[in-house]
């Protein structure tokens, strides 16, 4: 699409610089801006001191500098300016370093709060109140029980690190995440093609509630009137009993050592 070229100060050419603004808006992002909004935590007399400092002692904030994290920086000109790297999410650490360091002492630990994760992210701190999420809001999990912030894999576009991905589900979901002898191909995907990490609306924390969720992978064919065939089995029958994992028919979602249609 070409616009029209407009004298500055007209209508036309005031939409066109709206336009042009909005799109630079939706190019920036965590990914491609150096520039965070969201507030670092506040110890009351602390200064900030730098990631350097805090490399001295923690061996993590050595490599820390080339990860997405690091990126992170709080403008301002109040007590809360230059905010930067580690102190953006742990708060300002003068203090922590005169008292000689130790775990808590003077400086915020997100991996007990998770509060300091939901500064900047907002979303997943609105699906974890959902009706059915990790327990994180409950204290029985947190934030870097699944995910390193010092570590520069904290975020990969989806399907990239499906391996790693589903190790960290296979920490506490064993059962689901073993070898199978009929493996549900799905997994090869990760577990997020089926489930909602942070939290769902429906059980299991499932993308889907209905038979919708196995259909966007297993393509129903209508071959006559009446029938609907997946695969080389007519469907038409068992659709209308239920989803395909809770109708009895593929029970063993995640595989089985029995069956190749993922029976018990």
């Amino acid at each position: 699409m070409r616009l029209q070229e407009s004298k500055p100060g007209t209508r036309a050419a005031v939409a066109v610089t709206a336009i042009v603004a909005a799109g630079a808006a939706l190019l920036i992002s965590c990914a491609t801006s150096d520039v965070m909004i969201a507030p670092p935590p506040i110890i009351p007399g602390a200064k900030f001191v730098g990631s350097e400092t805090c490399a001295a002692c923690h061996q993590e904030a050595r490599a820390f500098k080339f990860t997405l994290h690091a990126r992170v920086q709080i403008p301002g000109e109040d007590e809360r300016a230059a905010a930067e790297g580690c102190e953006s999410c742990h708060g300002p650490g003068s203090k922590h370093v005169d008292a000689g360091g130790g775990r808590g002492k003077f400086i915020v630990n997100p991996g007990k709060d998770p509060e300091a994760c939901f500064q900047c992210h907002l979303d997943k701190k609105a699906e974890i109140h959902l009706q059915y999420h990790h327990p994180i809001a409950e204290g029985r999990v947190s934030c870097v029980s699944c995910h390193n912030p010092h570590g520069e894999d904290i975020h990969k576009p989806p399907g990239v690190f499906v391996a790693r991905d589903n190790d960290v589900c296979a920490q506490c979901h064993r059962e689901q995440a073993k070898p199978y002898v009929y493996e549900h191909e799905a997994l090869r995907e990760g577990c997020t093609i089926c489930h909602n990490v942070h939290g769902s609306i429906n059980p299991k924390m499932l993308t889907e509630r209905d038979n919708n969720l196995c259909l966007k992978c297993h393509a129903q064919v209508p071959t006559a009137p009446g029938l609907i065939f997946i695969g080389e089995v007519n469907h038409a029958t068992f659709l209308q009993q239920g989803t395909c994992f809770s109708a009895g028919c593929h029970t063993a979602v995640h595989g089985s050592n029995i069956s190749p249609q993922l029976r018990y």
